[in-house]
């Protein structure tokens, strides 16, 4: 009878293991649900078409300068040393307020505002701390290690920055790691979230 009572106990215990499981996946799937709704939401404004995308190769200098450029929009970068795909990363205000999805793809990471944001590269602080601080100083020390000989240049990381305007429109970043992709998605939600703050006052 003892014994039936514990493996009754057990049975139950399992059960509960099983219940709240099952709610967590249920709301892994509702989320990835919404942000679903919302990559295709910021997609479709600015006409993203991964199939209609012509694969330029990416030639790296021996010190890649920062690029910062108005590229046509069916432009591909070709990423050597990619972080394995991580497919779409929502990137949101603590109010979850869309800032910004990254797009991981096998060649390279595409960091695309939400266009109604209307972010701009003059807009504090874009330039001072992430373009100054976090990618050139990240570029500057893969550059140090290729001198060295302790990177194959075409690893360097390297970035370009698209714009329309004064209007951010992606950021393009290639040869980021996994600790680095963790950093970047940091310092880039923060420098976006400071910039929606100053535009809204």
């Amino acid at each position: 009878m003892l014994h039936d009572s514990e493996k009754m106990r057990s049975i139950v215990t399992f059960k509960k293991k099983l219940e709240k499981r099952i709610e967590e996946l249920n709301s892994e799937l509702r989320e990835l649900k919404v942000t679903l709704k919302t990559v295709d939401s910021i997609l479709l404004e600015k006409g993203f078409k991964r199939g209609d995308m012509k694969e330029v190769p990416f030639k790296p200098k021996e010190v890649a300068p920062p690029t910062e450029h108005a590229a046509p929009k069916d432009e591909k970068l070709v990423l050597r040393r990619a972080p394995e795909p991580e497919n779409v990363i929502p990137l949101k205000t603590i109010d979850d307020e869309t800032l910004a999805i990254i797009y991981v793809d096998k060649h390279a990471l595409h960091v695309l505002p939400d266009e109604s944001k209307n972010f701009s590269v003059n807009t504090p602080p874009f330039s001072h701390f992430l373009v100054e601080r976090v990618l050139a100083k990240m570029q500057e020390k893969d550059s140090e290690l290729a001198r060295k000989g302790q990177l194959r240049p075409n690893n360097v990381f390297a970035y370009d920055i698209v714009r329309e305007g004064d209007l951010l429109r992606e950021i393009v970043i290639r040869n980021a790691d996994k600790e680095r992709l963790r950093e970047l998605k940091s310092s880039i939600r923060w420098t976006l979230e400071k910039m929606y703050e100053k535009k809204r006052s």
